[in-house]
């Protein structure tokens, strides 16, 4: 029996759908939505019925037949910490969507959208690998002041699923492994996959790790407290600072990596010395990962996401690490597969999806 799979990654200004028969994508469509349709609505969780009502027109329109498909897998949200997995989405997990413990994001409509139109058609909705995951071991918990807790927040899908993809790739299992995920895209998260768990990761979401394209990852402490308390910046000027106008943007004006690798190729010394910047900090991150976390133990290296494929940068990150372990490339993210993947080994009883509480 082949089984139908629709996955749904909303994001801040589009929604991503597709349709996979198994592993095999046979429909994919990115819907944008305009400043002024969700400027109607008060909170993110508000747009879920019109981003549902335009998936369902969009699929119509398509000529996609909704009732074969055997599960709809939707982008995990800002929910609680929880384990790696699949789960259903639930009666609590919807209350958490429309109120995250943790945050608004539009990610969160994914469980909301999904639970409708499974609901319809009669199936089950998923959520895969939230960005919450949290496996982290208690020490890496630690910052330095209980006031201020590390927290995991990460690509956990994308890192999951290529971990797993390299295990496969070696001939080996995910959990017999010892990794090093690095994901480089708007946000980088270095994480330590210690024998099928993440035990430690970069908060990739808010000020935490390397800089990235567009976030300024960890800054000194004591010149942040400074401008905090200068009088200088509003509060949303200096969160800016950390996410979405930092690294590339404040050293550069452009978040756009292609931009940067391009002017890199074309000699752009200044520009060369931020990106090897860059580098140079998920490099110390890799490091300080693997002599901590995995004790000098790392089977693989993996560095996956958009960036991976500009191969001067990979190439520079292997210089850095690559003498801790082998490193493998795997470009892109490709959210919707792994989404349809995980909704697939729940069908095929290869796991179990797990109760949101």
């Amino acid at each position: 029996m082949t089984h139908k799979i629709l996955t749904i990654n909303p994001g801040s200004t589009s929604t991503k759908i597709a349709v996979f028969e198994e592993e095999t994508q046979v429909f994919k469509k990115t819907l944008k939505h305009s400043t002024e349709e969700l400027a109607l609505f008060e909170k993110i969780a508000d747009q879920y019925p019109f981003r549902k009502e335009v998936i369902l027109r969009e699929l119509k329109e398509a000529g996609v037949d909704l009732s074969d498909v055997a599960c709809v897998v939707g982008r995990g949200g800002l929910l609680k910490p929880l384990i790696s997995g699949v789960y259903g989405v639930n009666e609590a997990m919807v209350k958490d969507l429309f109120n995250s413990p943790v945050g608004e994001h539009a990610c969160n409509l994914g469980g909301l959208i999904a639970k409708d139109i499974a609901k319809e058609i009669g199936v089950n909705a998923y959520v895969a690998d939230p960005v919450v995951v949290d496996e982290m071991e208690e020490v890496a918990r630690f910052s330095g002041h209980p006031a201020f807790p590390r927290l995991s927040v990460f690509h956990a899908l994308n890192q999951k699923i290529i971990a797993r993809q390299l295990a496969k790739d070696l001939g080996k299992k995910y959990e017999d492994l010892n990794l090093i995920g690095v994901h480089l895209g708007g946000g980088i998260s270095c994480g330590a996959h210690k024998k099928g768990r993440v035990v430690d990761v970069n908060n990739a979401l808010n000020g935490e790790g390397p800089f990235t394209p567009e976030r300024s990852g960890t800054l000194p402490a004591g010149l942040l407290v400074d401008a905090c308390f200068s009088g200088k910046y509003t509060k949303k000027e200096i969160g800016l600072m950390l996410k979405g106008k930092g690294g590339f943007v404040a050293y550069l004006g452009t978040n756009d990596a292609l931009e940067v690798e391009n002017a890199v190729k074309a000699g752009n010394k200044e520009w060369e010395l931020v990106y090897r910047a860059m580098a140079y900090q998920i490099a110390k991150e890799v490091g300080g990962l693997a002599a901590s976390a995995l004790s000098m133990d790392v089977d693989a290296i993996y560095i996956t996401g958009g960036m991976a494929y500009d191969k001067t940068f990979c190439g520079i990150l292997k210089d850095h690490f690559g003498k801790i372990a082998p490193v493998y490339v795997y470009p892109g993210e490709d959210e919707m597969k792994a989404l349809a993947l995980n909704g697939l080994m729940v069908l095929n009883h290869e796991v179990e999806a797990k109760v949101y509480q």
